[in-house]
């Protein structure tokens, strides 16, 4: 049995003007211990997927779909209290732009502690050592110094790295990190990626990857699925993805690696087809 089985997923927003969907049919499988990348270009719906399964989506969202089933139980049917006890413990999720999701008016430590307290019950002490094992564990400098700092006293792949000891501070069976290098320069991108890959490898977790960037895709996961206007064009393992594409929309991302491009300017989608066709 899958650990997150998704069928026929679907996500609608609300306008002033209408609706619109962000979000259109499509399926997610993750295995106990898999590295599920999901890639595509901005607004192909990746992140509104997993925000879905979250329960992270406004008001303004409508979300559908035959399936959303953790570890056997169905997400769908739950209730907001037994949805609690599965969100943020058994699944968690790294956000975009780590300086923004953390609360400026607290301290690192403090933020840490609270999830702790929430999630695992653990007294303020107990809280208090286990945020300094897990800074230690992410590799922060000088961790007791960092449970006192707020997150502008710290740069963006510190913050980062409080983001990470926050979302594996319940020992999570499946954690979702979206585009966890945006922002961050080369070198903390490829120590914030080796972290990842180290802690999935060592607790066993499911990770799923959200990115745009193919470089991360082919380092770190086993599978990948391709996104396009809200659509699943393809998903394979990554060796016969990068080898052998199916979908036009695939070629065109691979062909727009730099090191991939020919002559004066790199492709585009149109080069490859006028639409892209989806694959179940």
């Amino acid at each position: 049995m899958a650990l997150l089985s998704i069928r026929n997923l679907t996500v609608r927003f609300a306008t002033s003007t209408g609706s619109f969907t962000a979000v259109d049919g499509i399926d997610v499988t993750v295995d106990k211990g898999d590295v599920l990348a999901i890639v595509g270009e901005s607004g192909s719906g990746k992140s509104v997927s997993m925000l879905a399964v979250m329960g992270l989506l406004p008001d303004t969202a409508t979300v559908t779909a035959d399936e959303m089933r953790f570890d056997g139980r169905d997400l769908l049917k739950l209730s907001p209290k037994e949805r609690r006890k599965i969100i943020g413990r058994e699944i968690t999720m790294i956000f975009q732009e780590p300086i923004a999701s953390l609360n400026p008016s607290f301290t690192a430590g403090y933020q840490i502690e609270e999830v702790l307290r929430f999630n695992a019950g653990l007294d303020r002490r107990a809280a208090r050592a286990r945020a300094l094992e897990l800074f230690r564990q992410v590799g922060l400098p000088d961790p007791e110094q960092k449970l006192k700092a707020y997150p502008h006293q710290m740069s963006g792949g510190q913050c980062q790295r409080v983001m990470i000891a926050m979302a594996i501070a319940t020992e999570p069976r499946l954690l979702i990190a979206d585009e966890p290098t945006t922002a961050l320069d080369v070198t903390v991108q490829k120590q914030i990626l080796d972290l990842l890959t180290e802690i999935q490898e060592r607790s066993g977790m499911a990770l799923i990857l959200i990115t745009h960037d193919m470089g991360v895709v082919a380092e770190t996961a086993d599978r990948v699925a391709v996104q396009y206007k809200g659509h699943k064009m393809e998903e394979a393992d990554v060796l016969t993805l990068f080898e052998n594409p199916q979908n036009p929309y695939t070629r065109a991302l691979l062909s727009a690696l730099p090191e991939n491009a020919t002559g004066d300017r790199l492709p585009t989608v149109a080069d490859f087809m006028a639409k892209p066709e989806v694959r179940p």
